[in-house]
């Protein structure tokens, strides 16, 4: 399964990329998440549907410092050959 999703509101500066990479690799789940110029953040989520789905909940609420006002999630095609999940 794979998600692609835009996070906005208080994500950057609060940890919130650290997070996600941290439940993602718990979860088993591969891809990226990066910040954007605007003060979003972008990210690909590649993994077990139920892995998926369990993360992107985490990814609406993130870290206690986050606050997260929007939320968009595509579900795409694809079968990346991640290795890992990683910032860039």
């Amino acid at each position: 399964m794979r998600a692609h999703i835009f996070v906005s509101g208080m994500v950057q500066g609060v940890g919130y990329r650290n997070f996600v990479m941290r439940k993602a690799a718990a979860m088993g789940v591969k891809g990226w998440i990066k910040n954007l110029e605007a003060g979003h953040v972008e990210a690909v989520l590649v993994g077990e549907k139920d892995n998926v789905v369990s993360l992107i909940e985490y990814c609406k609420r993130g870290p206690p410092f986050a606050r997260v006002i929007d939320f968009e999630l595509r579900w795409e095609d694809g079968d990346d050959a991640f290795e890992s999940f990683s910032i860039v």
